[in-house]
């Protein structure tokens, strides 16, 4: 049960990574919600979190780290992407 509520947590956190950021082709893509998602949350989450002083409890800390992790790793995916397509 924690596995899909880390995912779902990914999912939410990616998608709203995107909505930041813009969409693309105006739908939200999943995929790279759940990996940005889930890789920003566990690296900007915890650095936020451990920064802060929180220590791994969920805090307001922990969530905006995630977010920014996430907008970060979308950025990263989308700027890589984009340079091997052409």
């Amino acid at each position: 049960m924690l596995i899909l509520g880390l995912i779902l947590f990914g999912m939410l956190i990616g998608a709203a990574a995107q909505l930041i950021l813009g969409r693309r082709s105006g739908r939200i893509d999943w995929t790279m919600a759940i990996v940005a998602g889930l890789v920003g949350s566990f690296v900007g989450g915890l650095l936020a979190s451990l920064i802060a002083g929180d220590g791994l409890q969920l805090r307001a800390s922990g969530i905006i780290g995630s977010i920014v992790g996430a907008v970060i790793v979308t950025a990263i995916w989308r700027a890589v992407g984009g340079r091997s397509s052409r």
